[in-house]
């Protein structure tokens, strides 16, 4: 095996041409690990902030950006991969803390699982992130059930298409927001029972009239800011919102009078610099419930578009205009 890898480092933070293909030593698994011969690196939201200065990867973790990859099983700890089922040559898909841009990634051997069946590399690398953050959020942390309603804010991201099918294969009702009528139609033709334009609709009077002044269960919120306290006004009795992530500020005031006559619970995570012993308790839970999902194709990955990994910055570029719908991902391989 080679001793060097092509991989796309962050040369200077700010704007997306800071991004830079460059050769760097191949990386060793270790203990629990192993090492993955990338085909497909997906691109996320943290990618961009981190790229942006924002947000640096934990203690020890490679500073290449890249969360999530999809390729073939090249070496690593002989013992846990036994135990987990997975041997050397197989195709996997991984969610990882870093170093997801290059043509080499160690990963987690608990945060590994198998290409799902009929998907190509592409689709596969697509998956990691955004399931297991909505699984471990709208399922684990905010406990939807069959028969409630979930809104999602931001109905068409990589996150969004992802909660949609999800909650309806589980189901719940689904009401999303997004920012153009194109994307509303593309969150019902997705599953999602109802879609809000939030430019052109006030999403709060919308939900009221659409659950007949009931409210939703679930809120998954990756806005938070000033949509806390318009959230809090749309949930239920008992509702739940779950924020994991802040594109509309860190601060945010609401009516706590509505908290406590509502019996309100407002929470959220980060995924990131859990411990591998978290995220493998998620890999199991996706394993066994979405998985068969995955592959009966009542679940499916959204590409909304795909670059060679040389053309990351044009990737990057992309994912901030939000023209998106769905996943973008980087390929290594033609």
């Amino acid at each position: 095996m080679k001793n060097v890898m092509h991989a796309v480092e962050i040369a200077a933070f700010g704007p997306p041409d800071g991004l830079r293909l460059v050769e760097r030593p191949l990386p060793q698994a270790g203990a629990g690990e192993l090492l993955i011969r990338v085909a497909a690196s997906g691109v996320n939201r943290p990618d961009v902030l981190q790229r942006k200065g924002h947000y640096a990867p934990p203690p020890g973790v490679s500073d290449l950006p890249g969360l999530e990859v999809a390729g073939v099983v090249e070496s690593g700890d002989a013992a846990a991969m036994v135990q987990a089922g997975i041997k050397v040559g197989d195709r996997v898909c991984a969610l990882v803390a870093g170093g997801g841009y290059a043509e080499y990634c160690v990963a987690p051997v608990a945060q590994c699982l198998p290409v799902p069946a009929g998907l190509n590399d592409v689709q596969a690398a697509s998956l990691p992130e955004t399931f297991f953050t909505v699984w471990s959020n709208v399922f684990d942390r905010a406990r939807l059930q069959a028969g409630e309603i979930l809104l999602v804010q931001g109905g068409s991201s990589g996150i969004g298409v992802t909660a949609i099918q999800l909650a309806r294969a589980r189901g719940a009702t689904v009401i999303v927001t997004a920012g153009s009528d194109e994307k509303c139609a593309a969150c019902l033709a997705l599953g999602a029972h109802q879609a809000i334009n939030y430019k052109t609709q006030d999403f709060v009077a919308e939900v009221r009239r659409i659950t007949e002044g009931r409210g939703v269960d679930v809120v998954l919120d990756m806005v938070a800011g000033s949509y806390v306290a318009r959230e809090v006004e749309c949930l239920a009795e008992d509702g739940r919102i779950v924020i994991i992530a802040v594109q509309g500020g860190v601060q945010a005031e609401f009516n706590a009078a509505l908290v406590l006559r509502k019996r309100l619970a407002i929470t959220g995570s980060t995924l990131r610099p859990r411990p591998v012993a978290f995220k493998a308790a998620i890999t199991q839970a996706l394993r066994e419930q979405v998985w068969p999902l995955l592959e009966s194709g009542v679940v499916k990955p959204v590409i909304h578009s795909q670059f060679a990994a040389a053309d990351a910055a044009q990737a990057h570029a992309l994912m901030e205009s939000n023209q998106h719908i769905g996943k973008i991902v980087l390929r290594w391989t033609t």
